[in-house]
This record gives C-alpha cells, sequence and structure tokens, in this order.
C-alpha cells in the first residue's frame, strides 16, 4: 500500500510556499505518494471549507495516511479527525507551529481577530481526535512571534508522543527563512516507519 502524505498550508499561506515544496520533493524520494491542497480563501480561512477541502483531498484514509500541518492547518488536520469514523485509523501526523491561542502580534487588527475568533473558540474534541492515531509530533520554535510558545507546547504535550523544539525559527515560515527544516523529514518519516 502506498504511504499518503498531505500536507495543509496555514493562514494566508498556499502549497507552493515555506518549506512545502522541498518537504514534498524529500518524501517524494522516499517513495511516499504527496499531496499539499491549496487551502479556500486562503487570507480568510473558515473552518467548515477548510477541513471540507482536506476531507475531499484525502478520499478514504487509512494506516498508511500522514498528515503535516503548518500554524492554521494544524487545527485543520485536529478538526478533520475529529469528524472521521471511529473505525478509521491513520497512520500519523507532524503539527508544525501549531496553536490553540495567539498572541496579539497574530490578530494585530479588527478583521484578523474575526478571522481567528472562530479558531479559537470552537472546541475540538481532542479525546475523539486523537483516538485516531497515537503516532503525533509537534514541533514549535521557541521564538514564535504568533504563537504563545509554552500555552500551545503543554497542550499539544497532552496527546503528542514527541514535541520537538527548534531555537530562533520564528513561526517556522519563509518569512522566518526558513525553506527546508530537516527536524520535519525525520518527524515525519519515524511516524511512517
Amino acid at each position: 500500500m502506498t504511504k499518503r502524505v498531505f500536507i495543509v498550508h496555514g493562514w494566508g499561506k498556499t502549497p507552493e510556499g515555506d518549506w512545502f515544496p522541498w518537504l514534498k520533493v524529500e518524501l517524494e524520494k522516499k517513495g511516499f505518494e504527496v499531496h499539499a491542497p491549496a487551502m479556500p480563501n486562503t487570507n480568510y480561512p473558515k473552518i467548515k471549507p477548510w477541513v471540507e477541502t482536506l476531507q475531499k483531498a484525502v478520499g478514504t484514509p487509512d494506516k498508511e495516511t500522514y498528515f503535516i500541518g503548518h500554524s492554521i492547518g494544524c487545527q485543520t488536520i485536529l478538526r478533520y479527525l475529529e469528524k472521521l469514523p471511529s473505525n478509521i485509523k491513520i497512520g500519523g501526523a507532524v503539527f508544525v507551529a501549531g496553536w490553540f491561542s495567539l498572541t496579539p502580534a497574530a490578530m494585530p487588527d479588527e478583521e484578523s481577530k474575526e478571522i481567528a475568533k472562530p479558531w479559537i473558540e470552537t472546541p475540538i474534541n481532542l479525546k475523539i481526535a486523537t483516538q485516531k492515531t497515537k503516532n503525533m509530533t509537534a514541533i514549535f520554535s521557541d521564538n514564535d512571534p504568533y504563537v504563545p510558545f509554552q500555552e500551545n507546547k503543554i497542550k499539544y504535550a497532552q496527546f503528542c508522543k514527541e514535541i520537538i523544539v527548534e531555537k530562533g525559527k520564528g513561526h517556522i515560515d519563509v518569512e522566518a527563512g526558513i525553506t527546508k527544516l530537516p527536524s520535519i523529514l525525520k518527524a515525519v518519516l519515524e511516524i511512517a516507519k
């Protein structure tokens, strides 16, 4: 069975940005089938269309299906997993710069506060979402300007078997100069063993 990977980009991003193209190439070299769907209305992300786009892209997931999310993409994956039937299990997930809360810098104006609000306030049943796999890893940067590090690390530690902390990598995106990150590749290969 082919191992399939789905990379879910973040708010205001595209599948062609950040470290996604690099990771896609690296995983394809290892025999993975990699999909990086473009999420709808990326500058105004809404929960339902994002989760539905991921559902359509994946079709029927199985134990050889893996997910990698960046920022709001991590929440998209968790919300997607929460909706899956209880008998479905996936291979695993890697969450990069994921968040349940944001710093004021991430929401500098009313518009961004309005966009972020449903993502912060609509609860995710993590118990249900995380029953779909035991193989979850989270990667944070210790100086992320948008993601309160300690608070989100503690939350992700409740369901991830590994937490990786990168030093000085900002929001782990191209703005922080990150176009490749070996720890992401390593984490995916580790959970897909």
